[in-house]
């Protein structure tokens, strides 16, 4: 366990295909649970275990921005967007530390990743850089080593873009300029997935 008098960081890694407030509400509940000083959400350009993204980079990052807009407790890091694909978590936690300095670090992840952590790019390095916290959407009790930060919260992105495709609201489960975003850009129309 870090030391009590180190900061506290949260990083969030993922391709927030859209933002929505099950990924707010459960970074908030982590930031916290744990005592964080912040959370850095950080856009994945590409996921190495999912299929590319269904919006593109830049339409992801805006919706994110909209999506934090006036919370001074999250932050934005585009290190990822900036890196050539795949996304790769250690590579992000090393450049956030390079800048951060002296900190204690906890990498938040979704319960849907927790099964393939030990695949992740160089996992053994970045366990020993991180904490990693779980963020369980499902309510149920789950059997794993790591901290959790757990509310029952029926909502995913994959629903959000099929409901999109379906031409079905979307309200309540996204902030109101994500949707707004989503509308304008005449995302997800195509692909239900």
């Amino acid at each position: 366990m870090p030391g009590a008098d180190l900061r506290k960081i949260g990083i969030y890694g993922g391709t927030f295909d859209p933002i929505h407030h099950g990924h707010l509400i459960l970074a908030r509940e982590a930031f916290e649970q744990l005592q964080l000083e912040k959370v850095i959400f950080v856009p994945a350009a590409v996921s190495p275990f999912k299929n590319g993204p269904a919006a593109l980079a830049e339409l992801r990052l805006r919706m994110l921005r909209a999506a934090l807009e006036g919370e001074q407790d999250f932050v934005i890091d585009e290190c990822d967007l900036r890196r050539p694909a795949p996304s790769y978590a250690f590579e992000t936690v090393q450049t956030i530390r390079q800048r951060e300095g002296e900190a204690a670090f906890y990498y938040l992840v979704g319960e849907d990743n927790v099964e393939g952590l030990s695949r992740w790019h160089r996992f053994a390095e970045l366990q020993k850089l991180v904490q990693f916290v779980v963020l369980d959407r499902s309510g149920t009790v789950s059997d794993h080593p790591y901290l959790t930060v757990q509310r029952k919260i029926d909502i995913s992105a994959t629903e959000i873009r099929k409901r999109v495709a379906l031409g079905r609201s979307i309200r309540y489960l996204v902030p109101t300029l994500v949707e707004d975003i989503i509308r304008q850009g005449n995302l997800y129309r195509k692909q239900g997935k």
